[in-house]
């Protein structure tokens, strides 16, 4: 299941800045196989073994990776807390709808290739499936939104 939620909240368990956070911790940890899987994947880009990313635009640090790697990487990394996906591509959220126990915040729906199988719970309660099931919720919550001036 992936647990969306609609309505940003300050606490300690939610990741808003992904760059900001990723510099600071995120890209200290140790990168698994499937983390440098990731990062080919999205960034077409290859982690070096002393945390650098080799492009066809050349050298970087692995803080050169672009915002939505960034992100998807700290949902890896970090299960337990809820990451803002607003910054992300449909490339990344292709990949993000298809992972399963993650938390995310999103305030608005995006365009993603989701699932018919993907089980997805809005804001604790609301349970759908698929992308059928996320766009009437997005549909009904603009609904809610409009009749309270939201």
């Amino acid at each position: 299941m992936i647990d969306i939620y609609t309505e940003k909240i300050d606490s300690p368990d939610w990741i808003i800045q992904n760059d900001l956070f990723f510099n600071l911790y995120t890209s200290n940890e140790e990168m698994t196989d499937r983390d440098i899987k990731l990062i080919r994947q999205v960034d077409d880009a290859n982690l070096t073994t002393d945390k650098r990313i080799e492009t066809k635009y050349g050298l970087g640090t692995i803080r050169n990776l672009s915002s939505g790697c960034k992100t998807l990487l700290n949902i890896v990394k970090h299960p337990e807390k809820v990451v803002c996906v607003e910054e992300c591509g449909p490339n990344v959220l292709n990949i993000i709808f298809k992972m399963d126990h993650i938390k995310i915040y999103m305030s608005r729906p995006s365009f993603a290739d989701i699932p018919d199988h993907a089980c997805l719970r809005f804001n604790e309660k609301d349970i759908v499936m698929g992308n059928a099931g996320y766009q009437a919720w997005w549909g009904k919550e603009y609904e809610r939104r409009a009749a309270n001036d939201l």
